[in-house]
């Protein structure tokens, strides 16, 4: 069964994310006392319009960017303008949430062959071999 190659692109609307404009912390001078350009973006996964079983996933992610009241909050702060770091926190906000719109895989479990089982006996045995002769020698 062939899978498709890439997974489906989920839209998130605007209105259900929070934005707020920040001071961004380290290096930059005058400038970063002075300017909001860090980007703080609040997206509560419940309220949101996400499939619920993409909604279970993302809250499933060992995240700590994820709170216990299920809002992912992202700060992004790379950037010198405030638009790119919107723009930033957007993208690693549908990156995220893209990467768990696919189901995992379920797992099948299989026998191992007769053929791996032979060469499995045939490697213990030679191994038990090995180590018999590592014994004391009695003459």
């Amino acid at each position: 069964m062939a899978e498709p190659a890439s997974a489906p692109l989920l839209e998130i609307n605007e209105a259900e994310v929070e934005i707020a404009a920040i001071r961004a912390q380290g290096a930059g001078g005058q400038n970063v006392n002075k300017v909001s350009s860090a980007i703080h973006l609040r997206f509560d996964v419940h309220a949101s319009s996400l499939p619920e079983d993409v909604k279970e996933r993302l809250l499933a992610l060992h995240d700590s960017r994820i709170t216990k009241a299920g809002v992912l909050v992202l700060k992004a702060q790379q950037h010198r303008t405030q638009e790119m770091n919107r723009l930033d926190a957007f993208l690693r906000l549908h990156e995220l949430v893209n990467s768990v719109a696919r189901p995992p895989k379920t797992r099948r479990a299989t026998k191992p062959s007769y053929g791996s089982k032979q060469r499995l006996r045939v490697a213990k045995s030679q191994r038990s071999e090995t180590k018999a002769l590592r014994g004391r020698v009695n003459e």
